[in-house]
């Protein structure tokens, strides 16, 4: 959708593209204080931020997952590290990201339901700008996708295991005090598989924001949108969480709803 996802219907239902993204995934991905001294790494899954820069941990690990009321289920877990540096500071990054999930939608040309299963993996590397109340990543690498089906569909044509280039971004940002926004995209050639979540939040909460988010996702297949809402970052001990439902419109399945559940640990 490292998301976004994270978060597929029909390929998501066809695709399933990371969601999450943002949960994150990257995500869909959860914590940094850009208003702290020293600005910390925003997530691009939750939109949430810590309220100190913390400078002993070396990597991120995000996880997701999305459902939807029209038959699909996806995860995903990415990790994102510094190179070189502290992860509060401007440098370069690795993230590793993986998602799995099922889907089902009614035959483009068979009569009869088709059930579709999906793993992919990614390792992209990229730089990350951080200043006192923004943060801009850019990542890319390759992707390793799998994409099986129950019975064969002649109409999906997004069907086979294949590599191709990957590329994502995020962005967080803190306008006021009180407010955020927060945006992830990733772009791959395999299928043309593509996912984009924007979200902007309201503090209602120490480090806990409440806004309204929208995704857009597809590939050669499917093409679907989302419109929803989320609750970004709850802390329990060491674990950050976002949560968010809504509306969504598949062009395939029709309209349903989604859920999504998202977490950060740093380790």
């Amino acid at each position: 959708m490292i998301a976004s996802v994270q978060h597929r219907n029909r390929r998501v239902l066809g695709a399933g593209l990371s969601l999450l993204a943002g949960l994150a995934v990257s995500g869909e991905a959860l914590a940094a204080d850009l208003r702290a001294p020293a600005a910390a790494s925003a997530d691009w899954y939750t939109g949430a931020q810590t309220q100190a820069v913390d400078d002993s941990w070396a990597i991120a690990v995000d996880g997701s997952t999305s459902v939807t009321s029209n038959s699909s289920a996806f995860g995903s877990v990415t990790v994102t590290a510094p190179v070189a540096g502290s992860a509060s500071q401007s440098g370069p990054r690795v993230r590793v990201e993986a998602i799995a999930g099922t889907y089902s939608y009614p035959g483009q040309a068979v009569a009869s339901r088709v059930t579709g299963y999906q793993e992919e993996g990614s390792v992209m590397a990229g730089y990350e700008w951080i200043w006192r109340d923004a943060a801009l990543a850019g990542f890319i690498g390759f992707n390793a996708r799998s994409n099986q089906l129950s019975v064969v569909d002649p109409g999906n044509p997004v069907v086979g295991t294949g590599v191709g280039l990957r590329v994502a971004a995020n962005f967080y940002a803190n306008p006021t005090d009180r407010t955020m926004v927060s945006a992830y995209g990733s772009y791959s050639t395999k299928f043309n598989a593509y996912y984009s979540r924007v979200r902007l939040g309201y503090m209602v909460a120490d480090g806990v924001y409440i806004g309204p988010e929208a995704l857009f996702l597809g590939d050669d297949f499917f093409r679907q949108y989302r419109i929803g809402a989320h609750l970004s970052g709850m802390k329990f001990g060491p674990v950050q969480m976002s949560l968010a439902a809504g509306y969504v419109q598949d062009r395939v399945q029709g309209s349903g709803y989604y859920s999504s559940i998202e977490a950060r640990a740093n380790f």
